[in-house]
């Protein structure tokens, strides 16, 4: 199960730090554009200079907060799997003798509004066709429509 939660944890490092090189990439390419136009406005070569040394700035710039941003997203991993390795230490007595112990402890899902209980997956939980599935079972009143009168 740890597995899994490393495994999920890297997927969101990467993802965050596909997603700081893109806005990295894009700061780095409105620096380039904002020289060219910086450029084009000057009237000297001292003005041309300040342009190109602007762009320098901007580029390191958002190199800086891209590393920065890849740092935070490690830290925030290993932060997470460190708490969720704490979680499946068991105490002793509790359900065996204090070793990790994820086969014999039961097993709960967790929702994002903090609900808790036991994981259902896929696996109908009523007896009522349809019930929990989210699709409509019938049952539906058409505003209009008489069959008669309700005996």
């Amino acid at each position: 199960m740890q597995t899994g939660k490393n495994a999920v944890e890297s997927v969101k490092e990467a993802t965050s730090n596909i997603a700081a090189s893109a806005k990295s990439g894009m700061d780095k390419t409105k620096a380039t554009v904002q020289e060219k136009v910086d450029k084009m406005k000057a009237q000297d070569d001292h003005e041309k200079a300040l342009a190109t040394e602007k762009k320098s700035e901007r580029l390191m710039d958002a190199e800086l907060r891209k590393q920065q941003a890849m740092s935070h997203n490690a830290t925030q991993k290993d932060a997470n799997t460190a708490v969720s390795e704490a979680g499946t230490r068991i105490p002793e007595g509790a359900f065996g003798t204090g070793a990790n112990n994820t086969t014999t402890a039961p097993q709960y899902s967790h929702s994002s509004t903090g609900a808790t209980g036991h994981p259902t997956g896929a696996h109908q939980m009523s007896a009522m066709p349809g019930h929990g599935t989210g699709e409509p079972t019938g049952g539906h009143v058409v505003v209009g429509l008489s069959l008669g009168p309700i005996l």
